[in-house]
């Protein structure tokens, strides 16, 4: 009997061990960590927001920056609609909810983890809990597993799905791409993705815990749109953060390229126009009013002592007194509220990992490497990364899928 190793217990490795196991294929997870799919526990705020309902290939590989086209083969192999009807036939109900995110009825990622790690074993996958040190290879295949206790096991076989980087107290410290250049393999710049921002605006630290919802986010590097979203963000200590500045975050592959910008406008419903209409008819209701004290009906109470500082308004300034190019300038200043961005927050915030394995170097439609005739890659070790709103787990999901049907 084939002998198919897996190498990681997450999202990637728990579908692509039930799919070689349920091949035939005598099929073995090694897994260092106590608990199989740490990450996808801690998914979604612990709800795991487990794919996305973008039931259209075209507009699924819309979702990703990196490397899209690799994606084709395991997408349409395994979408989002066949994720929801998996775990609907193992017995965790769905729900879909703002921005098409899908997550179990539940609220648990238990729920999906525990649904994963069932649907293995009634495969008939064997788990062994320890860490992979190195293979043995002959010529340009391998041939057996290295572990750090010291045991060996021999292989048909073997899989990559070891995740990245982020989050390294679930078990992603980056051993699979030490792994993947033992057997040849390239490995690009990794980088943290969906990842908080660190802005040197020194108004940062008074915005602290605020949080905006329907807002306009362009990210600019050297002058040029990168990216652009309307949704929720949140202002940190260091920074931003929310799931549109996590999703920009994806976009900017190097600081070094130039200096980076984000514009927010703060009411994307109203033009320019509309907007100063909108001030003067409060300015008009308010005319006795200290500038300071005439926006409450507009911004958060946070905001408004930044904008009014960033303005050049004299704070006490009686609104009727406020000319109209003062008032030009407060529009301009809400809807392009400029921050400079200097670095990403700390990969071990971030959502996934940017970089991995070359996907030059692996069979897009087997997941199968390139170099070596037996091995093969799934989820976040490939040199793949999507937006956030569960598609970086339909990725683990589809090419986990993909590999486990092509193990032997």
């Amino acid at each position: 009997m084939s002998k198919a190793i897996i190498i990681g217990g997450g999202a990637s490795g728990l579908m692509a061990a039930a799919q070689s196991a349920k091949k035939g294929n005598e099929t073995v997870i090694i897994e260092k960590m106590p608990r199989c799919a740490r990450k996808v526990l801690i998914s979604g705020k612990g709800r795991c927001n487990l794919t996305n309902a973008t039931f259209d290939l075209e507009e699924l590989i819309g979702f990703v920056p990196k490397n899209p086209r690799f994606l084709y083969s395991a997408f349409s192999a395994f979408m989002p609609y066949d994720t929801i009807a998996f775990f609907e036939d193992l017995g965790v109900k769905t729900k879909i909810e703002r921005g098409n995110r899908v997550f179990p009825e539940s609220d648990k990622a238990v729920d999906v983890v525990d649904a994963l790690v069932n649907n293995a074993k009634a495969a008939g996958v064997k788990f062994i809990h320890g860490t992979v040190k190195s293979f043995e290879f002959d010529e340009n295949r391998i041939s057996a597993v290295l572990l750090e206790d010291g045991s060996r096991l021999e292989c048909s076989s073997v899989a990559i799905c070891t995740g990245g980087k982020s989050y390294p107290a679930t078990g992603s410290t980056g051993d699979g791409y030490i792994l993947a250049r033992q057997a040849g393999h390239t490995v690009t710049e990794i980088q943290p993705s969906l990842v908080p921002l660190v802005c040197s605006n020194n108004f940062i630290t008074r915005l602290q815990g605020l949080s905006l919802r329907n807002v306009g986010v362009k990210l600019y590097q050297n002058g040029k749109l990168l990216y652009e979203d309307f949704g929720e963000m949140l202002f940190t200590h260091f920074g931003v953060s929310g799931p549109v500045i996590l999703s920009a975050s994806s976009h900017i592959r190097n600081f070094k390229n130039g200096p980076c910008t984000i514009s927010i406008d703060l009411k994307p419903a109203l033009d320019f126009q509309a907007l100063d209409k909108r001030i003067l008819r409060d300015f008009s209701e308010e005319s006795n009013k200290d500038f300071i004290n005439s926006l409450s009906k507009l911004l958060p109470k946070k905001l408004i002592p930044v904008i009014v500082s960033l303005s050049g308004i004299e704070p006490s300034k009686k609104v009727n007194e406020i000319t109209r190019e003062e008032r030009h300038s407060l529009v301009e200043l809400i809807k392009n509220l400029s921050l400079d961005v200097t670095s990403f927050y700390d990969i071990d915030a971030a959502i996934i990992t940017s970089g991995g394995v070359d996907v030059k170097e692996i069979e897009p439609k087997t997941m199968n490497s390139k170099i070596i005739s037996n091995l093969f890659f799934a989820g976040e070790v490939i040199d793949v990364d999507a937006y956030t709103g569960g598609f970086n787990l339909q990725i683990a999901f589809s090419t986990g899928y993909l590999c486990g049907n092509n193990l032997f």
